[in-house]
């Protein structure tokens, strides 16, 4: 059954969104390997019985807001409203990977059957500006993931990440040719820089400089992670190892929940932190649930582990997509990084701003850490200061820089913090 029509029809309605203040969304192509198959041993009813199946089990998985429709055999799209970026689609992703991990029951008299899903994702507007563009890019996506075996890829990253070479990213990570980037944190009922998320950049020696979205997702999928968080943790230790002590001075560093449950990696940070001399109250550790569902309960117990230390737990972008109260439990968070999506539009979005408002009365009356991200203005800064946010990070604010030259200035300008 081919929905042409409905399917051009709701990411039509997501693209005039934009006009309201929506920031993008993502098209995702399913593909579920095997119910051909099914239909040829049992029967066309049954096959149709099972697609239907398939619907529903969209229906319950997804958010009320995201739409499925079948788009052929064995084919589905899956319109996401309001996920701008990889991380939130991730999200989606990981919630649709462990349905279909289970096999699905079809008929009483049929035994249960195990399908797979193959996931190809386009975002609004980097891949496509029109529905037709949209939906080939996010079925070209899905062919790039068949392709390579991988369980999904996104459209514009399936180009980059067919060309990173593992060896020049590996060889990369074990010769340091990675930088380290330090984005400021403040304090904005004070407006002080109080702290640092620190970021990775790199620059490949075939391929120029790669988003951290291409390089970060090819190391999960290529067994690269744990090596890449083992680097990034004493890179930014040793970074801030250099920066005058003060009690309340934050960093940030953002941890794979994959790296975390392969064992080693709370271990690593806690001895790091021994040897560069730093509190684990002052670390952060920056949390999106980005792994594979029966990964994730060792990544909670190794959390667990480094909260016994102090470390506190951020849930990243709180309040979009599929991150949920869950999560503060999940991960035993201590802070919430309120998501850019939201922040950017609370100065022009009243729903938006009540929204924002509602998460930090929330986490207060939990006793959690509210951070911002993405301040762009100064009236974005103000609305936020008087709900009472913590802290907060964005360009309006100062940008991502390497962590040298971060240093440098904090050091000169010892009375700024």
């Amino acid at each position: 059954m081919l929905n042409r029509a409905a399917i051009q029809a709701s990411i039509g309605r997501q693209i005039a969104a934009r006009d309201r203040g929506s920031k993008g969304f993502a098209v995702m192509a399913m593909r579920i390997c095997d119910l051909r198959l099914l239909a040829t041993r049992f029967g066309s009813q049954l096959g149709e019985e099972a697609e239907n199946s398939i619907g529903r089990l969209l229906r319950d998985t997804l958010r009320a807001v995201d739409e499925a429709f079948q788009s052929g055999d064995e084919t589905f799209v899956v319109v996401l409203p309001e996920l701008h970026n990889r991380n939130q689609v991730l999200l989606a992703i990981i919630r649709l990977a462990a349905v279909f991990e289970q096999p699905l029951n079809v008929a009483g008299d049929i035994p249960p059957w195990q399908t797979r899903a193959i996931l190809g994702v386009a975002l609004f507007p980097e891949d496509g500006t029109d529905a037709d563009t949209l939906w080939q890019n996010a079925q070209a996506a899905a062919d790039e993931a068949q392709r390579r075996g991988d369980q999904f890829a996104f459209h514009d990253a399936a180009d980059m990440r067919a060309r990173i070479d593992y060896h020049d990213l590996r060889d990369s990570i074990l010769t340091s040719r990675l930088v380290t980037y330090f984005q400021p944190l403040w304090n904005l009922a004070q407006r002080r820089i109080v702290g640092v998320e620190s970021l990775a950049r790199w620059t490949s020696p075939t391929l120029g400089p790669v988003e951290p979205d291409d390089f970060v997702t090819f190391a999960e999928q290529n067994h690269l992670i744990s090596a890449l968080t083992r680097w990034s943790i004493h890179s930014t230790l040793r970074h801030a190892s250099a920066l005058p002590r003060t009690h309340d001075f934050l960093l940030a560093i953002n941890l794979s929940p994959r790296a975390l449950s392969r064992g080693g990696t709370a271990e690593q940070l806690l001895d790091a932190l021994k040897i560069w001399g730093i509190p684990a109250t002052s670390v952060v550790a920056e949390i999106t649930e980005t792994a594979q569902a029966r990964d994730m309960d060792a990544a909670v117990q190794a959390l667990r582990r480094l909260r016994g230390h102090g470390v506190r737990v951020a849930i990243d972008d709180f309040g979009v997509g599929y991150a949920s109260i869950t999560y503060l439990s999940k991960f035993a968070a201590t802070d919430l990084k309120i998501d850019r999506s939201l922040v950017a539009s609370i100065g022009t979005d009243a729903d938006a701003a009540r929204l924002v408002e509602s998460i930090i009365r929330f986490a207060r009356h939990l006793g959690l850490e509210t951070t911002a991200e993405g301040i762009e203005d100064e009236v974005t800064l103000r609305l936020l200061q008087e709900m009472g946010c913590s802290l907060g990070q964005g360009f309006h604010l100062a940008r991502p820089m390497p962590a040298t030259t971060f240093i440098a200035g904090f050091q000169a300008r010892p009375a700024a913090v």
